[in-house]
């Protein structure tokens, strides 16, 4: 969300900042179902200022960015008209388009300082959140049982969802969603993609599914209460209320059951969990952990992994073992159903606290171990550090660029069972130092 890659749904980076910003906010959100989204605040755009937006091309600017933006956005209409665009949606949508800085800065933004996963966790899985989060499912009731019985996920995942991604609808963004997409498809960096979700986003308009004045979400375009980009929108969002418009800003009906239907789709299965916490035998190799390797709970269970109640682990399919804070803290065990969340936002972080959340809307228990609360997350820049001097003694990590993923943690893997330490893949400052002092 990595930056990862773009996810099927929406944007990681997003989700963190609308999370971070939902922390400090209000924190009920509508007490009715709300009929219409709010309008664009007029503060949106006052510190927006064009002359920040580069060319596309990296060149000296040759004309004024005004003028190179209306040239982007006349190619951009021609291409929307070959696509089956009318010229009276085009006009609707993009006539009062205007550049927003702000989504160029937010986009290219890589924070050095990385947070704790359990700060994180502690953070968003809060008394009042949970608290919140079955006020809201007692709210609207009618609506998350009608999703939930026809897509078969549980009601609880539902609201966690929607806890995450708006606050329970209190935060979803104020920016016009063409606004946020013509911007990133003019800078250039994403063209393709922007230009195919700024197309997207036409054929809602279109589709008279949406006004363009409440088309209003992230600065990356991710819109509604449980944030889905233009194109996952046409592929999920559902008309639950049947009211002939699919409507993820105003009607509960159709933001839970739309949801639900893109975690059905992206391999929810009813007849399971998402998994639990678990302990494991003291004879557990730590590099088994591992969200590649799967296999039924049944064998897991052979090999000595326990619930924290040792009652039977879940059935699961194909399930995984889960150490997001290495050896030293939590381990879980996740199924088909975690990996779905984890379409939605492909972040572990998110996936995690997501399942967490339901699980303690839903009556069930917090995280039970301890956090390794000791350790310190490495900064971007200790990152790309360890992978240079893995590199060097050659444990492949990559290009080194400050990113956690899983080359570099196969290449620390390695480097840990060649000084006969715990192969978790865990980065940590003694790792570094250790790494950095190593002949």
């Amino acid at each position: 969300m990595s930056k990862r890659p773009f996810t099927r749904h929406c944007l990681p980076l997003y989700s963190t900042l609308l999370i971070l910003a939902a922390l400090s906010g209000c924190a009920s959100g509508p007490t009715t179902t709300p009929k219409s989204a709010p309008a664009p605040s007029s503060n949106a755009s006052s510190a927006e200022s064009p002359a920040l937006i580069q060319a596309p091309s990296g060149l000296v600017n040759e004309a004024p960015v005004d003028e190179r933006f209306a040239k982007w956005l006349a190619n951009f209409r021609d291409t929307a008209r070959a696509a089956g665009i009318d010229d009276a949606t085009l006009h609707a949508a993009l006539d009062g388009v205007r550049l927003r800085s702000r989504a160029v800065e937010l986009d290219r933004a890589q924070p050095e300082f990385t947070r704790a996963l359990w700060d994180y966790v502690d953070a968003i899985i809060s008394p009042q959140r949970i608290t919140q989060g079955q006020q809201k499912l007692a709210q609207f009731k009618m609506e998350s049982d009608a999703a939930s019985t026809r897509y078969g996920v549980p009601t609880p995942v539902l609201m966690a969802v929607w806890g995450l991604e708006s606050n329970y609808g209190s935060n979803y963004g104020d920016v016009p969603v063409f606004d946020a997409l013509a911007t990133l498809g003019f800078e250039g960096r994403r063209e393709a993609w922007a230009k195919s979700e700024l197309l997207a986003a036409l054929k809602i308009v279109q589709r008279k599914d949406i006004d363009r004045e409440r088309m209003v979400g992230s600065w990356a375009g991710a819109m509604g209460q449980t944030q889905f980009m233009p194109s996952s929108y046409l592929v999920y969002a559902v008309d639950a209320d049947g009211d002939g418009r699919r409507d993820i800003w105003g009607s509960m009906a159709d933001v839970l059951s739309s949801t639900a239907h893109f975690l059905a789709r992206s391999g929810w299965r009813a007849e399971e969990t998402w998994g639990t916490e678990v302990q494991l035998p003291a004879s557990f190799d730590p590099s088994r952990a591992d969200a590649q390797l799967r296999q039924p709970s049944a064998q897991w269970a052979a090999e000595g992994v326990r619930t924290m109640d040792n009652t039977p682990l879940p059935s699961l399919a194909d399930a995984s073992i889960l150490q997001p804070a290495g050896a030293r803290g939590p381990a879980f065990i996740v199924g088909s159903n975690y990996r779905a969340v984890l379409r939605y936002n492909n972040a572990t972080s998110y996936a995690l606290t997501v399942c967490l959340l339901a699980q303690r809307i839903g009556g069930g228990p917090g995280v039970q171990a301890p956090w390794p609360k000791d350790l310190r997350p490495l900064t971007r820049s200790e990152v790309q550090s360890m992978q240079t001097a893995l590199n060097q003694r050659g444990f492949d990590s990559g290009k080194p660029d400050g990113q956690m993923g899983p080359a570099t943690r196969r290449a620390l893997q390695q480097f840990q069972r060649s000084v006969d330490l715990p192969a978790d893949g865990y980065p940590t400052s003694a790792l570094l130092m250790q790494l950095l002092q190593t002949p």
